[in-house]
């Protein structure tokens, strides 16, 4: 009886080690491929293009677009002079998925004229977008009159720009008749409406009583 009991219980004791050794057997093979397949896997690349009017600031901010996308994001990027055009590339230390999208989408930001120090925002957030229109888009304008309607925009030494940046937290370049607004989607909006607000003809004050309001809506959250 004692036998029989021994027995079965090896017999379990064996079974129970065979599964052990199954499942690590499997794990291995897992690493082994997952190896293999990190080594066969070729390097992405992205390519921007860069606008005349951005080489010099390129030049000048060289060193610290390289900090942030090497430090940082673990990327590679060199300046290619043919194509007038930075390229990025993962690399084998590069461990984000999304490392090689956000570069591409900072070194864009930059391209469009946005600061560093705001352009670098899109590495570190996931709720801040880049949105791009035209004055024609929201109102046909020729000659002398696309010019006023920038300096609405602008105002005084920039003064209606920051206002609208100030009240909804977003920054804003004005690239000729193209408008790009950095920020996160309702940010976004608001600092749209009281651009097209602008560009429709609204006078300056009413746009800043509207941005009174949502700085107050802001304050309130």
């Amino acid at each position: 009886m004692q036998d029989q009991f021994e027995e079965e219980f090896n017999e379990e004791d064996n079974n129970i080690i065979e599964e052990d050794l199954n499942k690590i057997q499997q794990e291995v093979q897992d690493i082994q491929f997952e190896q293999v397949e990190e080594q066969n896997k070729k390097p992405e690349i992205r390519r921007i293009p860069v606008p005349p009017n951005r080489v010099t600031p390129l030049r000048n901010n060289w060193d610290k677009i390289l900090a942030t996308i090497v430090e940082n994001m673990k990327l590679q990027i060199r300046m290619n002079t043919k194509r007038k055009c930075v390229e990025l590339r993962s690399s084998q230390f590069t461990q984000e998925k999304t490392a090689l999208q956000r570069g591409t989408d900072f070194l864009k930001a930059f391209m469009m004229g946005f600061e560093i120090a705001d352009a670098v925002a899109l590495l570190r957030l996931d709720d801040l977008y880049v949105e791009s229109f035209e004055i024609k888009d929201v109102k046909n304008l020729h000659g002398e009159h696309i010019s006023r309607c920038i300096g609405r925009i602008s105002g005084e030494k920039g003064k209606t720009k920051f206002a609208i940046e100030n009240a909804t937290r977003t920054r804003i370049v004005l690239a000729e008749q193209r408008i790009h607004i950095l920020g996160s989607f309702s940010n976004i909006k608001a600092a749209r409406d009281a651009v097209c607000a602008l560009i429709l003809g609204s006078p300056p004050g009413k746009v800043y009583s509207q941005l009174k309001s949502i700085t107050r809506r802001y304050l309130e959250k």
